[in-house]
C-alpha cells in the first residue's frame, strides 16, 4: 500500500460512523429478559435469580452498555411520593389511615399526597390523572368505580395496592366484611334481641352489602326470619340527615337493636336518638370514631383498625417496590368486636324461649 492509500484509509477509518450507545432496551433484548429486572441487575437491587444477574452482566460488559447516572439519580430523587386516593378525609377511618401511612412514609423519607374522590367516578378519574401526574413510589386506592385494567396499567408504572375493596389482579388489604358484620349481629342476639335493624348506605362497592349478607347469615343461623322493614339505607350519612334512624325507633314494633354498617351511619344515629329524646337501643357501630367512648353508654364497635390496614398497604408497597413482578396478593386484616356498654343493652322487655315478648 502507497503512502497515499494509507493515508485515504486512515481519513476512511477516522469518518466511519461510532457505534450507537447501547441503551437498557438494548440489553433487555439481548439478554431475553424485560427492562426492568436490567434496571434492578445495574442498580443492585435485590428479587433476581444468580444466573439472570449473571447473564445480564455479561450482557451489559458485551454491548459496552454505560447507565445514565444522571437520569438513575434524577428519578431517585423525583420518586419519593406516596399518593393515596379515599373516599373523604371526613371519614374517621380514612382519616386514621392517611395518618399512619403517612407516618410510616416519613420515617423512610418518603412523602405523601392525597386526594379524595367524594364516593364521585368522574372525580375519581380526576383526582387518578392528578396523582399520577407526580412520580409516585407508590398508590393506595379505595376505589369507587375505577377498573381494574386502569389499575393495571398504573401498576406498570409503580406499586398499586387497593385498600378496603377489590379489584382483580391488584394486590388489596381488606377485611372481613361479611364475617365481622355476622359476629357482631350474633353478639346482639346472645343478648336476647330478635328486631335488629341494619342501618347502611347505598354506596357503588360491595363493603356495605356484604356487612348486610352478614347480617342477614347471623339471622337465618339463629331462626330468626329478615324484615326488610328493618333495613335503612341511605345514599349517604351526613349531618343533615341524621333523622333517617327516628320514624324506625319511633314504631309501635321498632327495633331493640341497631348495627350501624359504618362509623357515618353510627355518628347520625346516635345523633338522632338524642335529639329526639329517645330511648338508646342496643347499638353496635362498624367502626369507631371521636367521643364513641365517652358516651353514655360508650358504644360498641367493631374495630377494623385504620392503622392495622394502613401499615399492611404500605408495607406491601414497599415490598412491591423491591418486587415488582410478585403475583398480586390479597392481605386480610383481622377485626374485633370492642363492647363498650352500647351493644350489651338487654331489650326492653323480657323474651320467651321462642322470641316473643311476654
Amino acid at each position: 500500500m502507497t503512502h497515499d492509500e494509507r493515508v485515504t484509509a486512515a481519513a476512511v477509518a477516522e469518518a466511519a460512523p461510532a457505534r450507537p450507545r447501547a441503551r437498557l432496551i438494548d440489553v433487555a433484548i439481548a439478554a431475553g429478559v424485560s427492562p426492568k429486572t436490567v434496571s434492578r441487575v445495574i442498580n443492585d437491587e435485590a428479587g433476581v435469580l444468580p444466573v439472570t444477574r449473571d447473564k445480564v452482566l455479561q450482557t451489559v460488559r458485551d454491548l459496552g452498555f454505560v447507565p445514565d447516572r444522571s437520569a438513575r439519580e434524577l428519578k431517585r430523587r423525583a420518586a419519593d411520593t406516596i399518593g393515596i386516593l379515599i373516599d373523604a378525609i371526613s371519614d374517621p377511618f380514612f382519616a386514621a389511615f392517611v395518618s399512619v401511612v403517612e407516618e410510616l412514609a416519613i420515617a423512610e423519607g418518603l412523602s405523601v399526597i392525597f386526594a379524595s374522590t367524594g364516593y364521585d367516578a368522574a372525580r375519581e378519574t380526576a383526582q387518578l390523572d392528578r396523582l399520577t401526574g407526580h412520580r409516585l413510589a407508590g398508590l393506595v386506592v379505595a376505589p369507587v368505580s375505577v377498573p381494574a385494567a386502569v389499575l393495571a396499567g398504573l401498576r406498570n408504572r409503580c406499586p398499586v395496592v387497593t385498600v378496603d375493596r377489590v379489584r382483580s389482579g391488584i394486590d388489596a388489604v381488606v377485611i372481613d366484611d361479611f364475617g365481622a358484620a355476622a359476629e357482631a349481629t350474633a353478639a346482639l342476639l346472645a343478648h336476647g334481641h330478635r328486631r335488629i335493624a341494619f342501618m347502611g348506605e347505598d354506596v357503588p362497592y360491595p363493603t356495605v352489602s356484604d356487612r348486610l349478607a352478614g347480617y342477614r347469615s347471623a339471622l337465618e343461623a339463629a331462626g330468626v326470619a329478615f324484615d326488610p322493614s328493618l333495613v335503612i339505607t341511605h345514599e349517604r350519612f351526613r349531618e343533615g340527615e341524621a333523622a333517617e334512624a327516628s320514624p324506625l325507633l319511633e314504631r309501635a314494633d321498632a327495633p331493640t337493636a341497631l348495627l350501624c354498617a359504618t362509623s357515618l351511619a353510627a355518628i347520625a344515629t346516635v345523633r338522632a336518638i338524642r335529639a329526639r329524646g329517645l330511648r338508646m337501643p342496643a347499638l353496635i357501630s362498624f367502626g369507631d370514631f371521636t367521643l364513641a367512648e365517652v358516651l353514655e353508654p360508650g358504644i360498641t364497635y367493631v374495630d377494623h383498625d385504620p392503622r392495622l390496614l394502613g401499615a399492611a398497604a404500605f408495607h406491601r408497597l414497599r415490598h412491591l417496590a423491591l418486587y415488582p413482578d410478585d403475583a398480586p396478593s390479597r392481605t386480610v386484616v383481622r377485626t374485633r368486636l370492642v363492647p363498650r356498654g352500647s351493644g350489651e343493652i338487654a331489650p326492653a322487655l323480657p323474651l320467651d324461649p321462642i322470641g316473643a315478648t311476654r
